[in-house]
């Protein structure tokens, strides 16, 4: 299983929405079964929860995670969204935070910040066998997953900070300093 090169905000691929993966047999073709194999390897290498098919260059709905012990992937995701957005709490709050700061293997130089994501969401898809997949979630495992599905629609975390927030990271990304 091969690590592969992650694309740095900047890339196009990042900013295109992806394309649908055709299953047309029972099984995914063995490109798409090897492809999620490499990404889980990077995303291992990259010491990361989740990683979209984007971020490796490819273009198609496909995402992985590993997250506090949940490890999947999934093909041809769509989400369900439950409850108002709100700023994700941290497991074990810090004094200084109490709020998940999320961050992008696409987006190096230490740049974090507060999303609101959906409390509570449902993930439907296919898994790397082609099988119907549903997994119910919440917490940091169901802001992973909507922070991969952004990834697949186009989308960067950057794009959902705001006020301040949006402001300082902006700045980071432009001077290359952590925020």
């Amino acid at each position: 299983m091969p690590v592969l090169p992650i694309r740095m905000i900047g890339d196009p691929v990042l900013r295109t929405p992806s394309t649908v993966v055709p299953l047309d047999t029972a099984t995914p073709e063995r490109r798409i079964q090897q492809l999620i194999q490499d990404m889980e390897a990077t995303n291992k290498d990259a010491g990361g929860i989740g990683i979209a098919a984007p971020q490796v260059g490819v273009n198609l709905r496909i995402f992985t995670w590993d997250v506090e012990g949940h490890r999947g992937a999934v093909i041809n995701p769509e989400l369900q969204l439950m409850g108002e957005p709100v700023f994700v709490p941290r497991q074990t709050p810090t004094e200084e935070d109490a709020i998940l700061r999320e961050g992008c293997l696409s987006v190096r130089g230490g740049i974090y910040g507060p999303v609101k994501r959906h409390p509570h969401v449902i993930l439907t898809g296919y898994d790397r066998a082609g099988e119907p997949l549903r997994i119910e979630a919440d917490g940091l495992l169901a802001a992973c997953f909507q922070h991969e599905l952004d990834h697949l629609d186009g989308k960067l975390f950057l794009d959902r900070l705001e006020g301040d927030h949006r402001k300082t990271a902006m700045r980071a990304l432009r001077e290359g300093n952590p925020a």
